[in-house]
């Protein structure tokens, strides 16, 4: 084949408009389950405070009959707890002639990366308040950090491997022990972690999970068999449908929503380790210091310059409603 002389082709023009779609294609995951869980707070002090309490194990309470001189009862106050706020934030400048011209996809460039900022600082607090990372006050050197959820969690606790021991010290002091080695997330841990939390006067209904915990237990025994899917037949089309799904677990002491969470950080031995949290969210709160807020910087050039700021800590109600299964991998 061949081409006529002087046909106008396209390789060599120079006044074709581009073509550039005017929508932005942006697939980071925004969802944040544990954050998007908790209760809104509010905090009046970079150190703020809260009381748990519990009442004594049934015991046999049988009394003499006339007794005259009983003592009082040994009274079990209350615990008083802490955490400190921690500060985020993000800054964005857009020089005058960039905030000038005209941006496919959106509008001004400013407004743009504030709002992806925003949504970025969102997923920051979910792996931050999911980490095993135990409170500080800070100093002129170092920021002040807020415990996360391995810290607090003490009572109900199963180590899936040899390690993921829980902290020895005061909540939300000390961190949870990992040693060596790992293990998958059985059934039988599984079940485990939820008669701790039972037996400890809590009710957790929700695990939280890693992306591959959230397969492991999908693949856990069923009426099928471990591993097997289930095969349901589809009406009219004479096929069948693969269910190998586990989004709900019964078990003997509370039905539990399993919720994978792409932001949980690995906290094992070598960073392949992670934990699954059996949580009760009406116990978990996020204490707001300085909800987010943007504040404009001053201006010293040919540029507009904004922070995206928040400061926060979390609050662990009553650390015995919520459980954890560590060091699985």
């Amino acid at each position: 084949m061949a081409i006529a002389t002087n046909t106008s082709l396209t390789y060599s023009s120079v006044a074709i408009r581009e073509d550039l779609s005017d929508v932005i294609y942006n697939i980071a995951p925004m969802d944040t389950p544990f954050l998007s869980g908790c209760a809104k707070m509010s905090a009046e002090a970079t150190k703020f405070e809260w009381q748990t309490d519990t009442i004594t194990a049934g015991a046999a309470n049988r009394q003499l009959e006339g007794d005259d001189s009983p003592a009082a009862t040994a009274r079990v106050l209350p615990t008083r707890l802490d955490n400190y706020t921690q500060i985020s934030r993000y800054i964005a400048q857009t020089s005058g002639t960039d905030d000038a011209v005209d941006y496919a996809g959106h509008g001004k460039h400013q407004a743009y990366m504030l709002a992806k900022l925003g949504k970025r600082m969102k997923r920051d607090m979910e792996v931050m308040l999911t980490q095993n990372i135990v409170k500080a006050v800070g100093s002129a050197t170092a920021g002040r950090a807020t415990a996360g959820i391995p810290a607090w969690i003490n009572t109900a606790h199963v180590a899936g491997g040899a390690s993921g021991s829980p902290a020895a010290g005061s909540l939300g002091t000390t961190a949870m022990v990992n040693n060596t080695s790992t293990a998958a997330c059985t059934e039988v841990n599984i079940k485990a972690t939820i008669k701790e939390a039972y037996d400890a006067g809590g009710q957790p209904d929700m695990m939280l999970v890693p992306s591959a915990v959230k397969q492991t237990i999908s693949g856990l025994s069923s009426g099928a068999g471990p591993g097997v899917p289930a095969r349901n037949p589809v009406s009219g089309k004479g096929g069948a449908t693969a269910i190998a799904a586990v989004d709900i677990y019964v078990s003997d002491f509370g039905t539990f929503k399993i919720v994978p969470d792409r932001n949980l950080s690995a906290d094992g031995p070598g960073s392949v380790a992670a934990n699954v949290f059996f949580l009760d969210m009406d116990y978990w709160g996020v204490a707001w210091l300085r909800p987010f807020q943007t504040v404009t910087l001053a201006k010293t050039g040919d540029s507009d310059k904004q922070m995206l700021l928040g400061e926060y800590g979390l609050v662990s109600k009553n650390e015995k409603a919520s459980a954890i299964l560590a060091s699985v991998s």
